[in-house]
């Protein structure tokens, strides 16, 4: 149960996710709700999705577990080490500087080292469909966004390497709390020494 509730989760919100891609769609959609309508929308879909997917891991990680291999301890190594960029480039995607910059699009490229990160540490299929999924909706929009003509969001002011040296502290604290508290108490997996 747990895994198919993960994945009714992950339908949800990487389809709403998905949805914000198809750029003529969103127009009407925004046309027929309004603009509050529509982001109160995106926003509960999003919420519940989010749920969903916490929800159905966590119970199939207690009742349900696949494992379809062991990842060597070189791999969840790897993973450790992948996080920390992951981190600093999604805080860049909102503190931006010339990594925004360079990058483009810093969230996208943290989800993709996030997902990639994990799928190399977690050999059990619940993992194998949640952080592939992700990986293949960051990719499937790194794509999209290629291809659009729009900026997909209000414009955010960008500043220089002042930016960047708060992004890279930002991300630094975030990960240290992720990996030694967040992850261990929540999810129930070490990160250090585990």
């Amino acid at each position: 149960m747990g895994l198919s509730v993960m994945i009714l989760g992950l339908v949800l919100f990487l389809g709403v996710h998905t949805f914000t891609t198809q750029r003529e769609a969103r127009k009407r959609a925004i046309a027929t709700m309004g603009e509050g309508g529509y982001k109160g929308v995106y926003a509960l879909a999003s919420a519940a999705g989010l749920a969903l997917i916490v929800w159905g891991f966590a119970h199939y990680r207690a009742t349900e577990w696949v494992q379809l291999w062991t990842p060597p301890k070189a791999l969840k190594d790897i993973n450790v080490l992948l996080m920390l960029p992951a981190v600093i480039l999604v805080v860049a995607a909102y503190i931006r500087g010339r990594i925004y910059v360079t990058l483009k699009h810093p969230m996208l490229a943290g989800v993709k080292l996030w997902a990639f990160g994990h799928l190399l540490a977690n050999g059990d299929l619940g993992g194998i469909i949640l952080f592939g999924s992700f990986l293949a909706w960051a990719v499937f929009d790194r794509i999209s966004l290629k291809r659009r003509g729009d900026a997909g969001g209000p414009p955010i002011p960008v500043g220089g390497i002042g930016n960047d040296l708060i992004a890279v502290a930002v991300g630094v604290v975030a990960y240290l709390a992720l990996a030694f508290a967040f992850h261990p108490v929540v999810i129930g997996v070490p990160v250090m020494g585990g």
